[in-house]
């Protein structure tokens, strides 16, 4: 009969200190909720300049002197622009803002998603928004009251998370994707 092992031996876990207990053989961690959702608000940030650039472009090629004359048309348009950029991000694993931290959308099996696939998962990210915003039409709501629905709905959605097996967001489950841990390569 063998001793059972002792507590003071070394746990053959590979956890690392300090990043929430994944361990370093798990190709597939999952990001923390705070890490996504701070990548997801610097996204936000990147996103600015390029909606800037591509409404200045709609405003200048359709000759627009009024913000409200071709609103329907630049929104199209910037939807489709949105669409562009995420679709040939994430089908190349990150964005700019994934890759400062540390995030890359992969499909379930932990391979690189399809044009497609990016696609629907763009499409399905749209229930971060769209929801809050259909619900509050008709209504009279000011700008700000609309604000406060739709950061809500987000917080919601987000903590929704917590409910799927893998704590993914949803509209990755509904895509077939994950969002997971890109561990860099050590430094020189």
């Amino acid at each position: 009969m063998s001793a059972p092992p002792t507590s003071d031996a070394p746990k053959q876990s590979g956890a690392a200190p300090g990043n929430g207990g994944a361990t370093r053989q798990d190709p597939l961690s999952t990001p923390s909720l705070l890490r996504r959702m701070a990548c997801w608000l610097y996204e936000g940030m990147l996103l600015f300049g390029v909606l800037f650039i591509a409404s200045y472009l709609f405003s200048t090629l359709s000759q627009t002197r009024n913000a409200l004359d071709n609103r329907h048309a630049q929104q199209a348009f910037l939807f489709v622009i949105l669409g562009i950029y995420f679709t040939w991000f994430w089908a190349r694993g990150q964005t700019l803002a994934m890759k400062t931290w540390d995030i890359a959308v992969v499909d379930r099996a932990g391979r690189a998603i399809s044009q497609p696939r990016a696609l629907v998962r763009y499409l399905a990210s749209w229930l971060w928004i769209l929801p809050p915003l259909a619900g509050s039409l008709g209504y009279g709501l000011s700008a700000g009251e609309i604000a406060v629905i739709v950061i809500s709905w987000v917080a919601i959605w987000a903590l929704l998370s917590r409910f799927h097996p893998q704590q993914q967001f949803w509209h990755d489950a509904i895509a077939g994707t994950r969002l997971v841990t890109r561990h860099r390569p050590p430094r020189r």
